[in-house]
């Protein structure tokens, strides 16, 4: 059977989960196009998959056919795709070694290529603090290209998490242009073992967290350039600190 109804009761929950109150409510988010379907059925976290009618998908998982019109209507793309996913939120509680910790991320293009970045350069945590982007979000999850499904993502408030960092003996780096260390000189060690806060994309990182690091870096730039997108500074600091021959 084909769900052609716009009023259909499945069609308009797929709708909700657009708005961030839904996703927080139940749990659950949307992925639009073939490619974020399969990163999600290979991560274990796809439940279900409205496929646009005649459509084919080869894989174990509920699939129900619908017509082009009920994908437009929940698809927040300008030209839907022939398949939607239903997927469950990943929840992570366990802290690594190599932290990456969001202070107040504002653009979900940001957030995404962050994301991206994170796993690219072997991040095995990332920490999303408060009034920060959702992770969730159609946007975000577009501009990751599937690789939100490749990092664990833990949620925490970054003035509690701190005190647990400094138990834990995990050294707490901030990025400051004005009194940071050059990101290449440091040691071996200091890549190995860090949590690395990332600030707003026009405040940069919140001061009570700066008084609370233990060390700040930057990335050294000409005079022609006062500062960097805060997606492309992530990233550069991240590929110098994946760097551990020295």
């Amino acid at each position: 059977m084909v769900i052609t109804s716009l009023d259909n009761d499945k069609v308009k929950y797929y709708y909700k989960l657009g708005k961030k109150k839904y996703r927080d409510i139940n749990n659950e988010f949307i992925v639009e196009g073939d490619h974020l379907v399969l990163e999600a059925y290979k991560a274990g976290v796809l439940k279900e998959v409205l496929l646009e009618e005649d459509e084919v998908l080869p894989i174990d998982v509920n699939q129900i056919e619908v017509s082009k019109d009920v994908l437009k209507k929940i698809s927040t793309l300008n030209s839907p795709p022939k398949m939607i996913g239903l997927c469950e939120k990943k929840i992570d509680t366990t802290i690594g070694k190599r932290i990456l910790v969001l202070d107040e991320i504002q653009d979900p293009g940001n957030m995404g290529t962050i994301i991206r970045s994170a796993v690219a350069f072997n991040i095995d945590t990332i920490v999303i603090g408060d009034n920060t982007v959702d992770v969730y979000s159609p946007k975000v999850i577009r501009s990751t290209q599937g690789m939100i499904f490749h990092v664990p993502i833990v949620f925490y408030s970054i003035d509690k998490l701190i005190p647990i960092l400094k138990k834990l003996k995990i050294p707490v780096l901030a990025t400051n242009v004005k009194y940071g260390n050059d990101v290449k000189n440091l040691s071996r060690y200091e890549k190995e073992t860090f949590a690395l806060i990332i600030g707003n994309e026009g405040n940069g990182v919140n001061p009570e967290y700066l008084e609370l690091s233990d060390k700040f870096i930057y990335i050294p730039m000409n005079d022609t350039v006062e500062s960097l997108n805060v997606a492309v500074a992530t990233s550069i600091i991240l590929y110098e600190m994946d760097k551990c021959d020295e």
